[in-house]
């Protein structure tokens, strides 16, 4: 039986779109530009935390595209080119991490930037964690593109006759020396069962150690094994979440209704509910282990964020417990990341119906940027629980907003835009 033909479709970007991230990437300029004026420190930590946030969601749809190639997930169909679609921002997460750093990192690593303390002074210093990051966002970035090259390729035959300027070109370079439907199929198959799991692997280390060096230092007398992989899980649960959501919208655009059907929302919502409740084990995990030693070096990264008694004797019913710095907000970012996703999506019918899935998929998605929120702020200015909320630093949000959704539908309308099967 011959494999299954998918054709890209190349469209142009909607006009009211296309205004609408230009509007947002103003805003975001402005405001960053004001809050460098004003008050420079809240300025680039707003800008670190969107550029965690977006950086590791992209590289997360990414490894999700890597997981459904690896198991062979013939549910999937289209679901994994969305997913892999979100890769077209990791190369800017490259260029923002170089930003980051020669720019604004003594505002951001204010804790360690003119000296670490003991035993950490040879290991947190500009040069060693900007260059070992660079490097590591470097070969995600060669990673992906391969991986997108390989994966896209079989579906950018004819697509040339469609497209003009740039998007023609390439089209015409990615289908160079094509050897037939069945025989760009096999081909595309055997590169993608090397590629994957290698571009897997180099995530789930790769932003191990980002987490490490860019969050985690943020504090540099705490430490903790388990936030590597509590820090990377996140980046993969936003790009499987941000998957369902653009499945739920699609299915509002020519080709996609009986692509995105209820038995692939079900799935992709069994996704979301899983790997939920996975990231709540790592939390927990990181959280019991620190709380069994109760020391004082392992315990100001939760008192900080959680209150001084959480989950303790007092913690339930002295609500004043809620009023100490950023206990709301890690608060909400855990509704948000958890416990509604959990509730909500515990039944099939929520599962299959797409404005549910949708908006449980949004949710987890400001949730987890509520949750980077909280990983950043209370390291640098542990005293003031809105610090992370303003004009400012909303803007810089919007702005980063703006530019993803830009480069993503430049990405997937216009080249190689997503492709799907053939339909006689």
């Amino acid at each position: 039986m011959s494999a299954v033909v998918e054709r890209a479709n190349p469209r142009a970007i909607p006009g009211p779109l296309l205004g609408l991230c230009g509007v947002l990437m103003l805003i975001g300029l402005v405001s960053f530009f004001v809050g460098l004026g004003r008050d420079p420190q809240t300025a680039w930590l707003a800008f670190h935390v969107n550029y965690l946030y977006f950086g590791a969601m992209a590289q997360g749809g990414m490894a999700l595209a890597c997981a459904l190639a690896i198991v062979g997930a013939k549910w999937a169909g289209p679901v994994r080119h969305v997913a892999a679609s979100l890769a077209a921002w990791v190369p800017v997460t490259f260029v923002l991490c170089l930003i980051g750093g020669l720019f604004g990192g003594e505002y951001i690593f204010a804790n360690w930037w003119h000296g670490a303390p003991y035993p950490k002074q040879h290991w947190l210093t500009p040069g060693r964690v900007y260059t070992t990051d660079l490097i590591i966002l470097g070969v995600l970035s060669l990673l992906s593109y391969r991986f997108i090259k390989a994966s896209f390729r079989p579906a950018c035959h004819g697509a040339a006759e469609q497209a003009s300027g740039w998007a023609k070109q390439r089209f015409e370079s990615w289908s160079r020396d094509w050897q037939g439907d069945d025989a760009e199929q096999a081909a595309a198959k055997k590169k993608l069962a090397v590629l994957a799991p290698v571009t897997a692997l180099a995530f789930a280390f790769g932003y191990g150690m980002i987490g490490f060096d860019q969050v985690m230092s943020l504090t540099p007398s705490w430490f903790s094994n388990i936030f590597a992989w509590y820090f990377a899980w996140g980046g993969f649960l936003c790009g499987i979440t941000l998957t369902a959501l653009i499945c739920v919208l699609l299915r509002n655009t020519p080709g996609w209704r009986e692509e995105i059907d209820r038995p692939r929302m079900h799935d992709l919502g069994k996704m979301v509910w899983a790997f939920s409740i996975f990231w709540m084990y790592l939390f927990f995990s990181q959280y019991i282990v620190i709380w069994y030693g109760n020391l004082p070096e392992e315990t100001q990264f939760f008192s900080m964020r959680l209150g001084s008694q959480f989950l303790q004797d007092t913690w339930f019913w002295e609500w004043s417990r809620l009023d100490e710095p950023y206990v709301k907000l890690s608060l909400a970012a855990w509704a948000g990341c958890w416990i509604i996703p959990f509730t909500i999506l515990i039944g099939q019918a929520a599962k299959k119906t797409p404005a549910i899935l949708g908006s449980i998929s949004a949710i987890s998605l400001l949730g987890f940027w509520l949750e980077r929120n909280a990983l950043v702020w209370p390291s640098l200015i542990p005293d003031d629980g809105m610090a992370w909320a303003g004009v400012i630093q909303f803007g810089i949000a919007l702005g980063f907003l703006g530019a993803f959704a830009l480069v993503h539908l430049a990405f997937s309308r216009v080249f190689p835009t997503l492709p799907l099967p053939v339909r006689d």
